[in-house]
């Protein structure tokens, strides 16, 4: 795959986790009742950052887990071999909360509708927010996100590739072109 252009770099990223985490507040009216689950892999790094810009606004820190859907698609044994199954992390009572699910991009809408069916597991939330870097059209399912970093419109030959410090060294929203078209 190459490199179509560079969208968003470091400082980009922290503007939408800074906005991502006033939103949050002021939808929800603060913090109470507010719980955020991160999508692993990059939803999970993307959680603990908004996590600490809220942490930092209202002085108090929420519940924060980290939900895996490897084993609730619907199309893992169709196109994974070998599923890389992680353990989600959610230690605290969902019940009645206001859940805010976090995600690096959403593009089909069937690992969101994945991590609706996992949630579940875990108790019947009041509210599930959803929080997406990326929104990149294309979807398959009625889903919509609640709060987006940025709407990339993309072609069925492009794919957008979100880079984070935590595993990848940078922080950067990359429009790759899959060259299979």
């Amino acid at each position: 795959m190459d490199i179509k252009a560079k969208l968003v770099d470091d400082s980009g990223m922290q503007r939408i986790i800074t906005r991502f985490s006033h939103e949050i507040l002021e939808r929800n009216k603060g913090s109470k009742n507010l719980v955020l689950i991160g999508m692993r892999t990059r939803g999970e790094f993307l959680a603990n950052r908004i996590f600490e810009n809220i942490s930092g606004i209202e002085g108090t820190e929420l519940p924060l887990g980290i939900l895996d859907v490897t084993l609730y698609r619907d199309d893992f044994r169709v196109r994974i071999k070998q599923p890389q199954v992680s353990v989600s992390n959610i230690t605290f009572d969902i019940n009645d909360k206001n859940v805010i699910l976090i995600d690096d991009v959403l593009y089909t809408g069937r690992t969101v509708r994945a991590a609706l069916n996992a949630l579940m597991e875990f108790g019947r939330p009041a509210t599930i927010q959803l929080c997406v870097l990326v929104d990149r059209g294309h979807r398959e399912l009625p889903i919509k996100a609640d709060y987006v970093g940025k709407n990339i419109p993309t072609s069925i030959n492009e794919e957008v590739k979100v880079k984070m410090k935590e595993i990848d060294g940078e922080d950067a929203i990359y429009l790759m072109d899959s060259k299979e078209g």
